[in-house]
C-alpha cells in the first residue's frame, strides 16, 4: 500500500501544523483501523527521525541486472548501505548467487553481519524516545 506524499506536507506533520492522519490515504488509514488495538489512533503516534536518505538505481553492463543503491544516514552517524535487486521468487537463489559473486567481484566485503535497515533504524529512534525526558 505505497503512496506519494510532497515533502511539504510531511514536515508540517512533523512540525505539529497537520494531523497525522492526513499523511495516510483512506485506504491505509482503514487497514490501520482494522489492525491495531482500540483507542491507538495514527494521531497518537510518534513521528521518528527524519532519516536523510540517497537512492541510487543501477544498471552494471558486466552484472545484467538492475541494482538499486540505498545510504541511509542515521543521527547518531551511523551509515546503512542496501544494495538490492529483484527477481522472480523461482530464481532466488540462483540471482543471489550470482549478485554474491558480482559484488566481491568489484572487492566488496560482505563477510559483515547484516542488519536490516528497518531494524536498526526503529531501534534507533525507540532507544532515543525510551530515554527522552517525560512531560509533567
Amino acid at each position: 500500500m505505497k503512496g506519494k506524499i510532497d515533502n511539504a506536507v510531511v514536515l508540517e506533520a512533523v512540525k505539529g501544523q497537520r494531523p497525522l492522519r492526513k499523511l495516510f490515504s483512506k485506504e491505509q488509514r482503514d487497514f490501520y483501523a482494522d489492525h491495531t488495538p482500540d483507542g491507538v489512533g495514527l494521531d497518537d503516534l510518534r513521528i521518528l527521525g527524519p532519516v536523510f536518505v540517497l537512492k541510487l538505481v543501477l544498471n552494471p553492463e558486466d552484472y545484467g541486472r538492475k541494482l538499486v543503491a540505498e545510504l541511509w544516514l542515521l543521527p547518531d552517524g551511523s551509515r546503512i548501505l542496501e544494495l538490492s535487486t529483484k527477481c522472480l521468487p523461482a530464481e532466488a537463489f540462483q540471482v543471489a548467487i550470482e549478485t554474491r559473486s558480482y559484488l566481491e567481484s568489484l572487492g566488496l566485503d560482505l563477510s559483515s553481519d547484516p542488519h536490516t535497515k528497518t531494524k536498526m533504524t526503529l531501534e534507533l529512534f525507540a532507544n532515543e524516545l525510551s530515554n527522552a525526558p517525560t512531560a509533567n
